[in-house]
């Protein structure tokens, strides 16, 4: 006789234990609060649908914060091994010039919902729609949904994302009952998210909207390269992103972050004291033909330095290589791409069962850990999600 699996949630790790459980041994039924599927795995293809990254499995698991927690599960279903599983539904995949992974031209990201709900379907995967885990019953281990339905399964696995983008359903209400269940949660964080900055009002009436390229921003001893973009708020883009556990733990104990930009990486501080030494012009035309600083760099620098310190070759290339950014808050939770926080990772065993609650796991983003934008996401998402399903096929 068949097992029952209950997976709540229906976004992308819940769709991938589905679709790697064993249904010759489970009768699998998903129960998402939503009508539909995948509503922030949708959401995650708006201005390109990026899946993984294809960078080598070393360096790819170095971007999750904390460090090994999730290295079992990239190990058992790795960037490559995601791209393979979509080709076998025909989805195929390129890897574009950041090496960040996207379907081919042409296919949208609800064609790829359709091929993995498609799947589902041939599977015989039950979906119970608007259906709103609320808690536990008094039976052993009976789920509660919607505050009437009760549900009894051999294993429940619970899928239910963080806190961030609200509409899709991912808006964390969830923690409170487990809380109230007596497990170890953290509070949510926003993470890939835009950061606050108290710029001067000049700056960014000149500014604002502008990017930032081609640079490296650094806390401690965490280094991260691309680009932001300047905003009223602060600044926002892959190069803050990355610092995003940093960011946040300094911002918890002190109240700020000073990060320090390179607006020149390539560049040695010799070099730069070199170049602009031997220039001709005058200091700033130097900065914008001869480094190649953009206008808003140097606005930037201008903006922060004294006269004598500008035109102090030294102290100038010293703030090209090293300039402090102070970030004073971060932006409101939904605003964010990600959360941190949630189920703390002490509280879940190697196969991420609670160990206070028997034949039953947390998967996803529910857990807290943190990846940068890059295909991160969604891959420790279905990672968590193929590891969990093969430790259950062979129980």
């Amino acid at each position: 006789m068949k097992k029952e699996v209950a997976i709540i949630g229906g976004g992308t790790a819940g769709l991938f234990l589905a679709a790697f459980l064993n249904s010759d041994i489970y009768n699998i039924t998903l129960y998402e609060k939503k009508s539909s599927l995948g509503r922030k795995f949708l959401v995650a293809g708006d201005g390109g649908f990026n899946l993984t990254h294809s960078e080598d499995l070393s360096s790819f698991k170095s971007r999750y914060t904390p460090a090994a927690f999730l290295d079992t599960a990239l190990e058992n279903f790795t960037n490559a091994d995601l791209r393979k599983w979509l080709l076998s539904l025909g989805i195929p995949t390129f890897v574009g010039s950041s090496g960040r992974v996207f379907p081919e031209k042409g296919i949208k990201p609800i064609e790829v919902l359709k091929a993995i709900e498609a799947f589902l379907i041939e599977k015989k995967v039950t979906f119970e729609f608007n259906t709103t885990f609320t808690g536990w019953g008094d039976q052993e281990n009976a789920l509660v949904f919607n505050d009437k339905e009760i549900v009894k399964s051999d294993y429940a696995v619970f899928a239910l994302g963080g806190a961030s983008w609200k509409v899709t359903g991912s808006d964390g209400s969830w923690i409170d009952v487990f809380k109230k269940k007596g497990m170890d949660t953290l509070p949510f964080r926003p993470s890939n998210c835009a950061y606050k900055i108290q710029w001067h009002e000049k700056f960014i009436q000149k500014n604002e909207g502008e990017p930032l390229k081609n640079i490296t921003i650094s806390l401690k001893n965490k280094v991260q390269q691309g680009e932001v973009v300047i905003t009223k708020f602060g600044i926002e883009g892959n190069a803050i992103y990355g610092l995003s556990p940093e960011i946040q733990k300094a911002l918890a104990s002190k109240n700020e972050a000073v990060v320090s930009v390179d607006f020149k990486p390539t560049y040695s501080i010799s070099a730069l004291i070199q170049k602009i030494s031997h220039s001709k012009t005058n200091t700033t035309t130097t900065l914008k033909e001869k480094i190649k600083l953009s206008r808003t760099v140097i606005d930037l620098i201008k903006g922060t330095l004294t006269k004598e310190e500008f035109l102090d070759i030294q102290v100038l290339a010293g703030f090209i290589k090293k300039f402090p950014l102070k970030i004073v808050d971060s932006a409101p939770i939904d605003e964010a791409i990600s959360t941190s926080g949630g189920i703390n990772h002490h509280a879940i065993d190697s196969n991420f069962e609670l160990k206070k609650l028997n034949n039953t796991f947390c998967i996803g983003e529910m857990l807290d850990w943190n990846a940068p934008t890059g295909g991160y996401l969604i891959q420790a998402c279905a990672s968590t999600a193929v590891y969990l399903a093969r430790y259950l096929n062979n129980q």
